[in-house]
């Protein structure tokens, strides 16, 4: 194929510029927030190489020869709610409508290792997940579900042990041999640590679980997958597509290394790694990102451990459609968004997906909305003859140069990580979290600032915005009926044999002996519960904690022309003046809703525009935070919730507050909430309420409003 000459790209360019009249050609170059310089057309100068055949090292366009025409990818749906009855219902309607595997959501409190009765669970029991505390729930959430016949993925890192083990019991029970089950267990540790935090222990005890599972499942479970190393949880963090790419390959790495090192061949349990992708709006971006990643894995792991066989060559990966990008305003538009991003994981060539359902800006799915997101993939599937051709993008100039330039980009944070010495020393450096952290800065800037259009948000927005039907949790009633079956549990076990084996899982940890997964599955047996079998671990490992950072300067640059944000900096340095001290917020997470992006934004934003800002640390108990919040003198706590406990944090904090004689502090809140919510914070004390979208602009004036007026 012929490439162009310079003189017919500058007639292009001179064509172009006519077509565009008033713009200029410097205005039609885009850069993408990976950095990547985006031109308006594409020819094969700008390619390198010509693409491989599927099925062939370095597997850039899929990791099988015939892709969907030989098999189409799984349509997972991750879901979990309440109890674990309420869960087993939903996943055999969703499996009786067309869904081909189970994807499993955990409650807070058992990803954090904490049974249903302990007072750190009390707001979000059942909330954002089901709620898991025995080998008891794990049987009834799989009730009639044959799990020889149906993979199962478990979004699990944190109390992975209990979890694993009382998956495997549940299955024995039900008559399914451990080397029959199928599916994927996330088990990555390392990204906990920079975006999600719902860690239990430190780096280095947590990545000997890690190994000790893979190996667990190379003697054991020959069909089921040990890790899926995820980048999804960075993109939701803010992390850029370059960012998410290289991480994401740093902690496969890092994870192949540990298990090398302690002894395991590369060939016994490579093949079995799994990944799991965010797919944003980008939609060629997102393709390209799948491709690279599955190019990069390939030389990567050829690079630093020379497997033998091609298959510990080959990424295979499960993609979820994007959270941050759903809308709660206008949100029937967040339909049109999973569509579009579930079309770039299918021309990525993913082997599973996950839609999101429309209403996940505001709360859990409903069975409604569940049925669009998985219909979305039916229909991709089954109606628009995608799976008939292998890689459709493949030869696409552009597609193919973003993919090289993804690779290059990558490449370069990946090198950055391996000078710190690997992933677990850059993670505890704290480089990657604060790369992430100051991305998302700077996305929700070009948002505020409207750089970036988000439909029915910052643009085209409705007069009035529509009335979702939701899916509401009790979590009292939730919470009431797991602390029944707990208080059942430990009346009718044998306790000994249940302290018996608890301390031989302490013991081996102690002693740096044995397989921790193994010793786990016998606690299990003997029916100790998954804060027991945690509790067993934090005796040894400790329970960790990190220290909140905060990105300054995004903000200010950002809105350097915006005369919203000059009035608003006004209005605090005239408070400043009049009060002799900046007004002071406290940012607060409670419960164990370890997703914080939105914290960090409010923080940074409210930080730049002249507050005195503090974060408290992740985790805390309301009693915590009022304690905190006096102690620090703030005129305002500002709650952060994303996982559906605020109707039980918010209003056992200001209880807080008012028993302490605090009563003169303001507590205002944000994030994922509901419209149907408002009224019942607003009882309980609630001076504002700041839903997902809402400008942070706007939410920092009316707090000084507030503070104007008080």
């Amino acid at each position: 194929m012929a490439s162009f000459s310079i003189k017919q790209y500058s007639d292009w360019q001179t064509l172009a510029d006519k077509e565009l009249r008033q713009k200029s050609l410097d205005n039609i170059h885009w850069q993408s927030p990976e950095g990547i310089t985006i031109k308006p057309v594409y020819t094969a100068d700008d390619v390198s190489q010509k693409p491989n055949l599927p099925g062939f090292p370095p597997f850039t366009r899929g990791p099988k020869a015939t892709m969907y025409a030989g098999r189409p990818w799984t349509i997972r749906q991750y879901a979990g709610f309440s109890t674990a009855e309420e869960s087993n219902a939903f996943y055999k309607r969703n499996l009786a409508a067309g869904q081909t595997g189970l994807s499993v959501a955990f409650d807070l409190p058992t990803h954090r290792g904490y049974d249903s009765d302990h007072e750190r669970a009390s707001g979000d029991v059942g909330m954002a997940g089901v709620a898991i505390d025995s080998v008891e729930d794990m049987k009834i959430l799989f009730n009639e579900i044959p799990l020889d016949k149906i993979s199962v993925s478990m979004t699990m890192n944190g109390a992975v042990l209990p979890i694993m083990a009382m998956y495997i019991v549940a299955a024995e029970e039900q008559g399914v041999e451990k080397h029959r089950l199928s599916g994927t267990i996330q088990n990555d540790i390392l990204k906990e640590f920079m975006v999600r935090n719902t860690y239990i222990y430190p780096p280095e005890p947590s990545m000997r679980i890690v190994s000790d599972i893979i190996a667990y499942t190379a003697e054991h479970m020959p069909k089921f997958n040990p890790i899926s190393i995820s980048g999804y949880h960075m993109q939701e963090a803010g992390a850029t597509a370059v960012q998410e790419l290289a991480y994401t390959l740093a902690d496969g790495i890092e994870y192949v290394r540990t298990a090398v090192d302690r002894g395991l061949e590369v060939d016994d349990f490579a093949p079995r790694l799994s990944f799991f992708f965010a797919i944003g709006m980008n939609v060629f971006m997102e393709a390209a990102k799948l491709r690279a990643a599955r190019q990069l894995w390939a030389e990567l792991m050829q690079q630093h451990f020379q497997p033998k066989t091609e298959k510990s060559l080959m990424l295979r990966t499960h993609c979820q459609t994007s959270g941050v990008s759903l809308q709660a305003k206008d949100p029937y538009n967040n339909i049109i968004r999973t569509t579009v991003e579930a079309m770039a994981a299918v021309l990525g060539g993913t082997q599973s997906l996950h839609t999101n359902s429309f209403d996940e800006a505001l709360a859990l799915p409903t069975d409604f909305s569940a049925r669009i997101a998985r219909n979305t993939q039916l229909i991709i599937r089954d109606e628009t003859e995608l799976t008939r051709v292998v890689d459709p993008l493949a030869g696409s100039y552009y597609v193919e140069s973003l993919t090289e330039s993804l690779i290059a980009e990558a490449r370069v944070l990946i090198d950055e990580v391996e000078a710190l010495g690997g992933m677990t020393k850059a993670v505890e450096s704290g480089l990657p979290k604060s790369r992430i952290e100051a991305s998302a800065a700077l996305r929700q800037a070009d948002i505020e600032t409207g750089s970036a259009t988000i439909v029915g948000v910052n643009k085209y927005s409705l007069p009035e915005e529509p009335e979702i039907d939701i899916l509401a949790v009790d979590n009292q009633a939730v919470r009431a009926s797991q602390l029944s079956k707990l208080q059942h549990l430990k009346g009718t076990r044998t306790q000994s044999a249940c302290e018996t084996a608890l301390q031989k899982l302490t013991t081996a940890a102690e002693q740096g002996s044995g397989n921790l997964l193994s010793y786990a599955v016998e606690a299990a047996r003997n029916r100790a519960t998954v804060g027991e079998i945690s509790s067993a671990l934090e005796a040894v490992f400790n329970r960790y904690q990190a220290t909140p950072q905060m990105i300054s300067g995004v903000f200010n640059k950002a809105f350097a022309e915006h005369k919203e944000f000059d009035t608003l900096q006004a209005k605090i340095a005239a408070f400043t003046k009049a009060q002799g001290r900046k007004p002071k917020i406290l940012i607060a997470k409670m419960g164990q809703d370890g997703h914080d992006r939105g914290a960090k934004i409010i923080a940074s934003a409210f930080a730049d525009a002249g507050f005195e800002v503090l974060i408290s640390p992740l985790f805390q108990l309301p009693e915590e935070a009022a304690d905190m919040a006096i102690k620090e003198g703030v005129d305002v706590i500002g709650v952060s919730s994303q996982a559906a406990g605020h109707k039980t944090m918010i209003p056992s904090l200001i209880e807080s507050l008012t028993g302490k004689n605090a009563e003169e502090i303001l507590v205002v809140c944000g994030g994922v909430i509901p419209p149907q919510d408002y009224q019942i914070l607003k009882q309980a004390g609630a001076a504002a309420i700041f839903g997902p979208g809402t400008p942070v602009i706007d939410a920092a004036d009316e707090v000084m409003e507030l503070l104007i007026a008080d």
